[in-house]
């Protein structure tokens, strides 16, 4: 109790007596929502616990609470609290501290890590901030009301206690979720200026919810969206991320060209997209990932921009070998081109990357039939994804269906009946050799063969 009584009576770091004025929020009871105590996971709901044992605030938020009122199942729960960041970590012995624009905890609690934000303080509390407006630094704590006034849209301002499982909205966000519109807090103009990712974030959870952007959040975005050239590519490569693994990723990705946002996340999308080929493999491949994730399945990264980005790819192949490049170094060739230049708007993680050549790499040895390579290709650890982004250029119409059928006949036959499945390798015959040699070529047969199937897409 004594601990309880001098928490209220000092002032976190960077409040003023104006702002430790908090503004009372709106109390929904239990039987007004749906959520309940048993649909937050065991170690978020404990840190709660604890911390308010220890005589602190601290609530599930955001996202979490969001989703449960939507009837959807929320990725983590993170636990925001009015207890500074050493203070968690005297409550909660297997805890340790991590970031550095704005320091949080990392709690363990069982196989489980939840991560405890302290409240943020109101924005003219010494925020560092770059010449666009964006912020670069903010350590600054505050109390609830400013926590909640910080926060992007008013559907992530909500908090949910799990101890006498109420509500609380500083913004009637959850007037917002019933009317299905996406509001933001504040001003939208200098709230993307601090962070111009929410424009992202709006059209995300617009597209996935289903919600109406508030014009008065939409309008600013088209002639805002060069404020996304100052962030930082790892945080561009994150959101897009999250875009694409949503389950609404072609929702996501029209409402993105709707809003003029794609230029400077994915400068490459729209001239495959001008393409009705390209078009199509993208759409398709989308639809089908939107369709694995929303059944609970999972899909690779390296997957999702392999297919954003092959078009382009095949096209600057395609050149390269007209200029007399052959067709192996080519296809290389025009993998780093268009990396690099993808690169320079999202950060692709080396790993990532190395996963989207390989899978490149292999279309064209996967048009090959013949010979023990068939067999090394099989046993490649990017097969399985090869072979269904082989699959997916078959459905968009890129390539025949043959070609995906055969490798998956293959995979099915026993070792006798593979051999048997092997076409003759292309210039097999005695009198064809000798008819190069007369002719006085001496590309290798294989070769010839590589540039003659590299294309058959685009035929």
């Amino acid at each position: 109790m004594i601990r309880k009584i001098i928490h209220r009576i000092f002032r976190r770091p960077g409040q003023d007596a104006s702002a430790s004025r908090a503004v009372e929020p709106a109390v929904i009871p239990p039987e007004s929502h749906p959520i309940r105590r048993e649909q937050i996971s065991s170690g978020s709901r404990r840190v709660c616990e604890i911390l308010q044992e220890q005589g602190y605030k601290a609530y599930v938020v955001g996202g979490a609470v969001r989703d449960l009122l939507t009837g959807a199942t929320p990725k983590d729960f993170d636990v925001a609290t009015d207890a500074t960041p050493d203070e968690v970590r005297r409550c909660l012995k297997r805890s340790r501290l991590i970031g550095r624009r704005f320091q949080i905890v990392h709690a363990h609690m069982g196989r489980e890590t939840v991560e405890i934000t302290t409240f943020r303080g109101s924005e003219k509390h010494a925020a560092k901030t770059d010449a666009h407006g964006r912020l670069l630094r903010d350590n600054v704590f505050g109390n609830h009301a400013e926590d909640a006034a910080r926060r992007d849209f008013t559907i992530n301002a909500l908090y949910f206690d799990p101890v006498t499982e109420r509500i609380l909205d500083y913004h009637h966000g959850l007037a917002d979720l019933k009317q299905k519109t996406l509001r933001i807090i504040g001003d939208p103009k200098i709230r993307y200026r601090e962070d111009p990712v929410r424009m992202l974030r709006a059209v995300r959870l617009a597209a996935k919810l289903k919600l109406f952007i508030d014009p008065e959040a939409r309008r600013p975005i088209r002639e805002m969206a060069v404020l996304l050239e100052n962030v930082p590519p790892p945080r561009l490569f994150d959101e897009m991320l999250k875009m694409l693994t949503s389950g609404y990723a072609v929702e996501c990705l029209a409402a993105l060209r709707a809003e003029g946002l794609q230029h400077d996340t994915l400068p490459l999308l729209d001239v495959a997209l001008h393409d009705p080929q390209g078009e199509k493999f993208i759409l398709f491949a989308l639809s089908d990932t939107d369709k694995r994730i929303r059944q609970g399945k999972t899909s690779s990264p390296a997957f999702l921009f392999a297919v954003l980005l092959w078009r382009e790819v095949n096209v600057t192949w395609k050149r390269l070998c007209e200029d007399g490049e052959h067709p192996q170094p080519a296809l290389f060739q025009a993998m780093g081109e268009v990396l690099q230049t993808q690169g320079e708007k999202l950060a692709i993680t080396r790993r990532i990357a190395s996963d989207i050549k390989e899978i490149w790499a292999l279309q064209p040895r996967l048009e090959q039939r013949s010979g023990k390579r068939v067999y090394g290709v099989l046993e490649h650890p990017r097969f399985r994804a090869a072979y269904d982004f082989l699959l997916l250029r078959a459905e968009a119409g890129e390539i025949a269906q043959e070609l995906p059928d055969w490798w998956l006949a293959f995979q099915e036959a026993h070792p006798q009946q593979r051999a048997d499945m092997l076409l003759p390798a292309p210039g097999s015959g005695k009198k064809r050799r000798r008819r190069r040699r007369k002719a006085g070529n001496s590309e290798h047969p294989a070769e010839g063969h590589a540039e003659e199937t590299a294309f058959a897409g685009d035929a």
